[in-house]
């Protein structure tokens, strides 16, 4: 049942990231820019730390791989700079992006959630949009008029 639900949930995350709008492109860069301090700090300061522990202290920030050493000259002056690739900082931002990614898609589906019922005309509980009631109305009298010529056939 779990399994079900959250593949449901990878698909419509996948449907939202592919086929997404211009609305959801907005709200996703507005949530994601407001959320960004949060985030950061979410992760440096909650995640992080315990993964420091599982692996021994190291802070993830810092892993790299250097590809040259830095090159200080006899007054301790630096004559090059280090060259490296920091992937622990790209894990860490890659943490952050998922997070920011997650939170508006769930922010997204309830706003698509409370869209959608806004727009169901039998439900009477939430104010239907004048447009959609009419579009309804016109919907079921297309439907009527057709079984009619169906019948006289």
């Amino acid at each position: 049942m779990i399994i079900k639900r959250n593949t449901k949930l990878f698909k419509e995350f996948k449907e939202f990231a592919v086929k997404g709008n211009m609305m959801d492109m907005a709200i996703g860069i507005i949530i994601g820019a407001s959320f960004n301090k949060v985030i950061d700090v979410l992760v440096k300061k909650v995640f992080l730390p315990p993964l420091s522990l599982l692996t021994g202290g190291v802070n993830m920030q810092n892993k790299r791989i250097i590809l040259r050493e830095a090159v200080t000259g006899a007054g301790g002056t630096n004559i090059t700079d280090e060259v490296a690739i920091g992937y622990g900082a790209l894990g860490e931002a890659f943490l952050d992006f998922m997070i920011i990614g997650f939170t508006v898609f769930i922010v997204v589906k309830f706003m698509n959630k409370l869209r959608n019922k806004a727009q169901d005309t039998k439900d009477k509980t939430v104010v239907t949009p004048k447009d959609i009631e009419l579009l309804s109305h016109l919907t079921e009298l297309m439907e009527e008029q057709n079984a009619l010529l169906k019948a006289k056939q």
